[in-house]
């Protein structure tokens, strides 16, 4: 495979354009993020991310800065120069990128027009009160001026490659071609918008894909006019491309053209770095989230935490698509088996989700709270017998240890029974941290009831649902997300739907063995790439083809063998996992994309 030198991005301007660019949205936010210290390097002052200016988001990541004296920097002036709200500076991110941000609001008094020529030259209709489609809208007009003012300034002198990412990004993409603007242009659909929809809402999504006529299907979700715009985009983009060969049928089907690449994502593994310290973070995090499970769980019952082993899975919620279904009959089927074996391992799983909540469930809090207070009793009453243990112990004749409690005054007996008592509890452990918006409709909290999977003293596999993501401020955790993945002994993702997913990636590049399928595109490209994926930790559940039934089997198989590994078979598999993490990171994976610019270069307008 050819790679792209410094000679010949000195001598091209590369353009990444993003909704996501300091905004972050979905998937292609952390895609952009972590790749960009390993194109900085090579394209240099050549590269520029282009976004919208979101205000609220750009005080904390972006730093304006003054125009430079360079094609870019005049570009922009030019834009200043017509009345169009236009930043420049830096992503305050590694790598420190070059952005320049639209205000949108400058474009809405030509909104009108756009949609005239959108309907005029493409046949694309777009309605009035769609205010996201004319925020998008706009921001393709801008993002059009912007390369049509970047390639006046450059002449001939550096050709100029536009990657777009997405559909929100791409809407002036048709426009450009038609105008004929000197830019080479790469479209990146990461998920077809009406693939989405249709997952969510199809539970046969692949086996009725190659019948679907897609006008049909985007006129019952009543999102024609998106879905125009990415087609428009697909078909006039010099290169096609996609994250993987999964989210490649749904191009070839629902957009009508065949990916030329395939642009698989990586991860920016210094981010994760640990080195020989990794075991060390393991059992420090997993620590932390022992003294949740003592807190949500021991004023019930208890167990030992020293044959138990946290898994969790993560993401939006979208229960079929991101596998919650699978994962959940999974746990049951496991939780059976432990019972039936009569085995003492817990395993505790972590739903970690966003879901519309009124606040977090005050039992829960002040369940905290008392234990908060219990330890600190017992405190003072190990340092109350620590010094009466010191003076009576140096008084006596003999080196007898004495009876403990008499050096406990009757006041500090009273507290320590009372508070006790007042922690502990003869209700269940609650599943949902959280009070719930609508808790009858949930389907994770439906099927839980339904299959009496809600913390019984005898259930082997413990649920804790926890609709709201993790971060340092919360007060259930306190550690950030990616310290609470590293605490974690698997991380569980059965995709049914998953253009990519990063989730897995975090995961190994943490030394967290993961579960992912074969029809994630990571799974898919792991099953095609890495042939040894199981002892590196790397567990793919096979859907494609498959019947839920047999799915839920194989899922509950992998968890019940890792629940059998011993302790010193975790950690070698830990080790293994983590060392695997080079094969993702985007120094092998960026080669990918630099075959995209390529071929964009060595096309005709």
């Amino acid at each position: 495979m050819k790679r792209l030198t410094k000679s010949t991005t000195s001598q091209n301007y590369l353009i990444e354009i993003a909704w996501e660019v300091l905004n972050q949205v979905g998937g292609i936010y952390t895609v952009i993020r972590s790749k960009v210290p390993t194109v900085i390097p090579k394209w240099g002052n050549s590269y520029c991310l282009v976004g919208p200016y979101m205000h609220a988001n750009v005080s904390a990541e972006f730093e304006p800065e003054e125009l430079p004296n360079s094609a870019i920097g005049r570009a922009v002036q030019n834009m200043r120069d017509q009345g169009y709200g236009v930043h420049y500076g830096s992503w305050l991110v590694s790598g420190r990128p070059k952005a320049v941000l639209f205000d949108l609001g400058t474009m809405m008094h030509r909104l009108g027009e756009i949609k005239y020529l959108l309907w005029e030259h493409h046949g694309i209709s777009t309605p009035s009160d769609d205010f996201l489609l004319n925020d998008v809208l706009a921001f393709g007009e801008l993002v059009k001026v912007f390369l049509s003012e970047l390639s006046e300034e450059v002449k001939d002198k550096k050709q100029i490659i536009a990657h777009f990412h997405e559909w929100m990004a791409a809407s002036g993409l048709p426009e450009l071609k038609r105008d004929q603007v000197k830019v080479k242009t790469i479209f990146t659909t990461h998920a077809t918008l009406l693939g989405r929809y249709l997952a969510m809402n199809d539970p046969q999504f692949y086996d009725h894909l190659p019948f679907m006529d897609w006008q049909k299907e985007a006129q019952h979700f009543n999102i024609e006019s998106n879905v125009m715009i990415e087609r428009a985009a697909a078909h006039g983009a010099h290169v096609f491309t996609t994250v993987s060969e999964v989210t490649a049928a749904e191009c070839r089907q629902l957009l009508g053209r065949n990916p030329d690449i395939i642009l698989p994502n990586g991860i920016n593994n210094e981010r994760f770095e640990a080195l020989h310290e990794f075991q060390n973070l393991h059992k420090h995090y997993k620590d932390k989230i022992h003294q949740f499970t003592v807190s949500h769980f021991f004023s019930s019952y208890t167990f030992d935490l020293d044959k138990t082993l946290y898994f969790f899975t993560s993401g939006r919620y979208e229960y079929l698509n991101k596998g919650y279904d699978l994962t959940l009959e999974a746990l049951a089927r496991l939780n059976h088996r432990l019972q039936t074996e009569k085995s003492d391992m817990t395993v505790v799983m972590f739903f970690i989700t966003k879901r519309p909540y009124h606040s977090i469930n005050p039992e829960i809090l002040e369940s905290r709270a008392q234990l908060e207070e219990f330890k600190y009793t017992i405190d003072r009453i190990k340092n109350q017998i620590g010094e009466k243990l010191l003076f009576d112990a140096v008084r006596r004749k003999d080196a007898k240890l004495p009876e403990l409690r008499d050096y406990v005054d009757d006041y500090w007996r009273l507290r320590y029974r009372r508070t006790l008592q007042s922690w502990k509890s003869d209700s269940l452990p609650p599943v949902v941290t959280h009070n719930l918006h609508d808790d009858a409709s949930d389907d994770i909290l439906n099927f839980l009831r339904h299959s009496n999977l809600v913390n019984n003293d005898h259930d082997r596999v413990k649920v804790v649902y926890h609709p709201d993501f993790i971060n340092y401020t919360n007060p259930l955790f306190s550690m950030e997300y990616g310290q609470f993945v590293r605490g974690c002994h698997l991380g569980v993702f059965p995709s049914y739907y998953e253009p990519w997913g990063y989730t897995p990636l975090e995961c190994i590049a943490s030394g967290v063995p993961t579960v992912t399928s074969d029809l994630a595109g990571f799974g898919d490209y792991v099953q095609e790439q890495v042939n040894d994926h199981d002892k590196r930790g790397i567990y793919i559940v096979k859907r494609n083809q498959k019947s839920f039934d047999e799915a839920a089997g194989v899922l509950a198989n992998k968890m019940y063998n890792y629940v059998r590994l011993t302790r010193r078979n975790r950690i070698e598999l830990r080790n293994r996992t983590e060392s695997s993490a080079v094969l993702f990171d985007w120094s092998n994976l960026i080669k990918y994309y630099e075959q995209a610019y390529l071929e964009a270069l060595n096309m005709d307008f």
